[in-house]
Formats: C-alpha cells, structure tokens, sequence
C-alpha cells in the first residue's frame, strides 16, 4: 500500500554508516528527514547531499534529523560520506526493502533499458511518527529549501 500524507511512517531499521542500527523507533521525538537517492558519488545525489550537508544548522534548529537511504552498501557510503564530510548518517538499503516499503521502487528506463531503482523522493516524518510530507521525483537544486519549509509547520 503506498504511503501518503498523515499516515504512520512505515517502521524501518537499517545499518548506517555510524555503526548503529537506525530504526523509526530511535529518532523517536524528532522530525526525520528520509531522503532516498539512487546512488552515491553521482552528480545529482552528490549536489542533494551536499545541499542538505550546507544547510544542516537549519534542519537541526528545526529538530530534524537527516538520513539518506540508497541501495548502495555501508563501505560505499563511507567512502561518500567522508568524501562529501557529509554530517548525517546514511543507511544503507541494499535488499531494497524500505524503498519498496515506501512506493520509492519504481521501474526506470535509461537509454532504452528499463530497470528497477530509487525514485528520488524525501518523506518528512513529524515527531509523532507520522508522515507530513512527500516530495517524489525530486529536481535538487533547490529541493532542500522545500524540506525546511515543509519541516516549520511539522510537529
């Protein structure tokens, strides 16, 4: 069943590049961020991190956490992470689980071949669990702007 606006966020638990297991339940409390993103180290998800990454004092006086969610695995997302000196977490969301638990799987096409990946999307949750906001098929430049306008009137 697809997730909308209002709705419980769907629980998730994934290893992230902190070494803990992040789940719905640990950012208990705070506004989250989830943005999905197809892939690390590729201009469009580069230029998204780094933006969100700018402008973290923002999300963080707005009690938000940031996490980024892609299918890439932990050493991948290291290796970003530290590249970028992005200051938030990333999960690493390898069996696509939480993407298709959250309608972010769809099928692509590229070059004339279809295949199955993230659709770039960020889902602001409240801090009751609750899903505020959806932004599906995210155009980046100015997306975290959005986020933070959508993150003042969140709970």
């Amino acid at each position: 069943m697809p997730i909308s606006e209002g709705s419980p966020a769907p629980d998730f638990s994934l290893p992230s590049t902190d070494g803990r297991e992040i789940s719905l339940q640990s950012c208990k409390g705070k506004k989250i961020v989830l943005y999905f993103y197809p892939k690390d180290d590729t201009p469009g998800c580069t230029l998204e991190a780094c933006n969100f990454r700018d402008s973290i004092k923002d999300f963080r006086k707005n009690g938000a956490v940031v996490l980024g969610v892609s299918p890439d695995d932990l050493e991948s997302h290291k290796k970003f992470q530290t590249k970028f000196k992005l200051p938030f977490v990333l999960l690493s969301d390898t069996n696509h689980a939480l993407a298709e638990k959250y309608g972010v799987w769809k099928e692509k096409a590229m070059y004339g071949k279809k295949y199955m990946g993230i659709e770039r999307t960020t889902v602001v949750i409240d801090s009751l669990g609750k899903i505020h906001r959806i932004f599906p098929k995210v155009k980046v430049d100015q997306h975290h702007q959005e986020v933070l306008a959508a993150l003042a009137s969140a709970v």
